[in-house]
């Protein structure tokens, strides 16, 4: 029984989740099969998502840091950062793609 209710769980979560991603539905580029531009295009939504996390979860560790001189003052940043690259560099990719396909 736990079981049963543990995958229709994971089912709601998928579908709750499917919900929040938007729909990547990239434009076909001339010469690439459909399923190769279809896995580029959900693989860079993914780094858009992933982006978003780790800016996040620097702003996040930004308010939790430790305020004394000995604290890692400078590791909330770097996550933001790297949140932020990731997101302009999946976002010029995007571009990129569909002005080659369009």
């Amino acid at each position: 029984m736990a079981m049963a209710t543990g995958l229709v769980r994971v089912a709601t979560e998928l579908h709750l989740a499917a919900d929040l991603i938007p729909g990547a539905k990239p434009t076909p580029i001339p010469g690439m099969s459909g399923t190769v531009s279809e896995l580029i295009g959900y693989a860079l939504w993914l780094l858009i998502l992933a982006g978003v996390g780790g800016a996040a979860f620097g702003v996040y560790k930004l308010a939790v840091v430790d305020k004394s001189r000995n604290g890692g003052g400078s590791e909330p940043f770097k996550w933001m950062g790297g949140g932020v690259a990731a997101i302009i560099l999946s976002s010029s990719l995007i571009a990129i793609l569909n002005n080659i396909a369009g």
